[in-house]
Formats: structure tokens, C-alpha cells, sequence
């Protein structure tokens, strides 16, 4: 076969719009963005919580990924990325039809004009079919949510959690998601968020917080020893979350393009350079390196260089991984045991400081530290630049904390409105019955056939037969599936 009929038209299925390329990369950016989620964030909530909330930490991401897909197409698409009927809100509409998905992918408020009226930059219209866009901008939708759920894992109602992800995607997601990237007010003001420090990071991290704050705290025996239940497993779904966000950014220019390399690269000097950060100041501080903070080491990096990965330079990547893992270790490890705010809110996985400190800090370095020629690569205003480039790069800065700002101030107001309503017909909290018991009072069914949280296999303490095997099964008032504890 020839290289002009392997690439050339060939109607219906190929028409002469359709770059094969950018499509493949498009839809394989989408699976390893997937995968960050289900499992790779499955199996992280699973395992880096206590034993007792494994099944619960897990099918709260689970339940997440697949919700978020059905509301998606249903109606959150078109709010993010459709016709424009408020400023920071498109019209919402199913993307389910097949003349819809197999025409050529658009964002239709994306032209930018100058002010005089002519065009700056056309219509943002992506090498491939809309079906493609769809699926991957869900990815990033569906693991804002799973992000978000980090902040209350271990005592919120699963039922009040089931109501909560379509209403927080309708009525929070999708303005950020329109104002900054579908054609809003902040995209054309100018505002860089490339791949989502905002739109992902930012505001999981403040609606985690937030929604902390309402659904109250975890049990204190909780609160004081939280050990996780399998730290391997628990790498295994932060290498899944790592290895994706190689697709997390790389797919943010639509296109298999020069930009795209450049934010796969910085993506991963970033997230080295902080958990190496991270790690270097627990060993200084601590007197030894901990997993769990080359972990959320690792995290502050990714989400650091998300709103920048394709606009700044290498050098930058590393400046920014500095920074990410420094500042927001700074704000857990010391901030937050100052703060008499920070001590009240339980916010069970520190998502507040992973993300919305890690993503906050790395939108303002871009407003410092975008590079112009990159910039020019794929913003739809022209001659951008940070503040260290002089220029008009003093007002860049200036746009990031105001968007910053809206943001914040977004989330903070609808995840308080969804959850209020929320309460006035489901509790937020478990009741202290689950609490108590766990992962068996809730779903009737246990992670491992295993003692106790963190303990080591004492025979004085935990063998309950002279014999060398034997099988114990626990009686339980609650119907469900049990393990079988081996007693060795």
C-alpha cells in the first residue's frame, strides 16, 4: 500500500479532514488520562486509607468515573465546550447524536478576535471527530471528581455522594471548564491554564475542602492513626497516576504537535524534581524518607506544571518542581498544624494542599515564567508571555490571580449551595454505626481478610486455635461478603 492511499481520503469513514495521527494520539491520550482514574486513583484511594475504609475510598472513585460519563454526554459536554449562553457557561445538550460525533471536533466560542473586530486566531477545530473530544475532555472531568472525593473519604454518606457528582459537575465543573477553556470570558481575556491548574487542580482542591468542612469530620480514632493498608499498592496506582499525565497534558494541544512533546517532558522533570523536593526536606526535618511523601511529592509536581507544561521551558519545569515541592510541603507539614482553620476541616488526604496549593502556585509561575515563543504555539491571544519576559507580561500575572480568584470564590459558593440542598434529604456524614465498623457496615463487604490496621501477627494476641491452620470467620450483625483470616 502506498503512503498517499494509507493516508490519503477514502470516504465515508475517512474523510479528508481526518488526520489519522492526531486522532491516535488524541484517543490514546484519552486512555492514559483514563487510566489515572480507573484504576490508577481506584486503586491509590483503596489502598492508602485505612483497611477499614478500602472498599468505600475505592468505589467512591469507581462510582465517580462511571457518573461523570453518563452526565457528560448527557448534558455537561455542550456546558464546557458548546454555544455560549452566559459568559462563563455554555448551552447545555446531549453529545450523543451520530451527526454530532462523527463530524469534525470544534470548540464553536473559541475564535478569538481583536478588538477591532478582525480575527486573531479561527476556531479551534481539532484533525478529528468530535466523538474523539468528547471522550477526552470526560477524562479530565472524571478525575476533577475523583480528586474532589479525596477531601472526604472515610465517613461521607455514600447516597449523599451518589447526588452530589452530577450536581458539583453541572453547577461547578463545567463554569470553569467554559469560562477558561470552551470559549469564556477568562479564555479570551487571556488567561493561561493549559492542561487545568485551574480547572482541575484548583478547584478540586477548594470544593474538597469545602465540601470537608460541611460533611464534618471522620471518627477521632480515625483522625489520630489513619495508617494505609498496602503502601505497594499504593505505588502502583500513583506510577498509573504519573505515567497518565503524560497523556494529561500531551493531549491538551488536540494535536500531536511540537507543544505536545514539550509538556510531556516538562510534566515529568517536574514531578521528579518535586518528589525529590519533598523527599529531601522529610529526610532534614524528619530523619527519614516517607513513601507516602515521595507520593504526594510526586502530585504536587504533576499538578504544578499542569497550567504551564507547554508554555514553559525546561529550566522552568524545574523550577516549578522546586517550588512544588517545597511550598505545598510547607503548608501540610507546618501550616497546617499551626492553623487553627486547617485543624478543624478534615480534609482526609490533604487534597487542599496537593492540589489547590500545587495548582494556585503553578498558575501564578506561568503568569512569571511563560515562555513567548511557546505561548505563541497555542494560546488564542497572541504575544503572550510571563512577567519575567517583560512586555505586557505584568498584566499576564495580573490575569491569573484574578482568575484565580474567580475560581475560589466559584467553588467555594456552589459546593456550599449543592451540599446544603443535598443535606435537606440525605445526611451528609455516615451515621456513627458505619463509622465505626467501616467498609462491612456500608457495603457489606471487606478489602482483605486481615487483622487489625497496621498491626504485625502477634500468636499470643491473635491466635485463637492451638492448631497450626485453622479458619476463622468473624460473626457480623451485618448480611454481606467476609473474609477469612489464616491464622498462621
Amino acid at each position: 500500500m502506498d503512503m498517499a492511499t494509507a493516508y490519503g481520503e477514502a470516504l465515508p469513514s475517512v474523510p479528508d479532514w481526518l488526520n489519522k495521527g492526531d486522532n491516535a494520539w488524541q484517543m490514546t491520550a484519552s486512555t492514559l488520562v483514563a487510566l489515572q482514574s480507573m484504576p490508577g486513583l481506584v486503586i491509590l484511594y483503596g489502598s492508602i486509607v485505612k483497611k477499614k475504609w478500602a472498599v468505600n475510598s475505592a468505589f467512591m472513585a469507581l462510582y465517580a468515573f462511571a457518573a461523570v460519563l453518563i452526565c457528560w454526554i448527557l448534558l455537561c459536554y455542550r456546558m464546557a465546550f458548546g454555544d455560549k449562553l452566559l459568559p462563563f457557561w455554555g448551552k447545555g445538550a446531549p453529545a450523543l447524536g451520530q451527526s454530532y460525533l462523527i463530524g469534525r471536533a470544534g470548540i464553536p466560542e473559541s475564535t478569538h478576535y481583536f478588538a477591532n473586530g478582525t480575527v486573531e486566531t479561527p476556531k479551534n477545530e481539532p484533525f478529528y471527530p468530535m466523538a474523539t473530544l468528547v471522550y477526552f475532555q470526560f477524562t479530565f472531568a472524571a478525575i476533577t471528581m475523583i480528586l474532589l472525593a479525596g477531601s472526604v473519604l472515610g465517613r461521607m454518606n455514600i447516597k449523599a455522594w451518589m447526588a452530589f457528582v452530577p450536581l458539583w459537575l453541572i453547577f461547578s465543573y463545567t463554569v470553569g471548564a467554559f469560562s477558561l477553556w470552551g470559549g469564556g470570558f477568562l479564555y479570551h481575556w487571556g488567561v493561561i491554564d493549559y492542561s487545568g491548574g485551574y480547572v482541575i487542580h484548583l478547584s478540586s482542591g477548594i470544593a474538597g475542602f469545602t465540601a470537608a468542612y460541611w460533611v464534618g469530620p471522620r471518627l477521632k480514632s480515625d483522625r489520630e492513626r489513619f495508617p494505609p493498608n498496602n503502601v505497594l499498592l499504593m505505588l502502583a496506582g500513583a506510577g498509573l497516576l504519573w505515567m497518565g499525565w503524560s497523556g494529561f497534558n500531551g493531549g491538551a494541544p488536540y494535536s500531536a504537535n511540537i507543544d505536545s512533546s514539550i509538556a510531556v517532558l516538562n510534566t515529568n522533570i517536574s514531578a521528579a524534581t518535586s518528589l525529590l523536593t519533598w523527599t529531601t526536606l522529610d529526610v532534614i526535618f524528619f530523619g527519614k524518607p516517607s513513601v507516602i511523601g515521595a507520593v504526594q511529592g510526586m502530585m504536587t509536581g504533576l499538578a504544578c506544571i499542569t497550567p504551564g507544561a507547554g508554555v514553559v521551558q525546561s529550566w522552568a519545569a524545574i523550577v516549578m518542581g522546586i517550588c512544588s515541592g517545597s511550598i505545598p510541603w510547607f503548608t501540610m507539614m507546618i501550616l497546617h498544624k499551626k492553623s487553627v482553620l486547617l485543624q478543624k476541616v478534615d480534609d482526609t488526604l490533604g487534597v487542599l494542599h496537593t492540589h489547590a496549593v500545587a495548582g494556585l502556585l503553578g498558575g501564578l509561575l506561568t503568569g512569571l515564567l511563560a515562555e513567548p515563543v511557546l505561548c505563541d504555539l497555542i494560546l488564542p491571544v497572541k504575544h503572550s508571555r510571563g512577567a519575567f519576559y517583560g512586555g505586557n507580561g505584568g498584566g499576564q500575572f495580573l490575569k491569573q490571580i484574578v482568575a484565580a480568584s474567580f475560581v475560589i470564590g466559584w467553588n467555594l459558593v456552589s459546593t456550599t449551595l449543592i451540599l446544603l440542598a443535598i443535606r435537606i434529604f440525605i445526611p451528609l456524614r455516615m451515621p456513627e454505626d458505619q463509622l465505626v465498623i467501616g467498609d462491612d457496615a456500608v457495603h457489606g463487604e471487606e478489602a482483605y481478610a486481615l487483622w487489625g490496621d497496621g498491626e504485625k501477627y502477634d500468636p499470643s494476641k491473635h491466635a485463637m486455635h492451638p492448631s497450626v491452620y485453622s479458619e476463622q470467620t468473624n460473626p457480623s450483625p451485618f448480611n454481606g461478603a467476609r473474609g477469612v483470616t489464616i491464622q498462621l
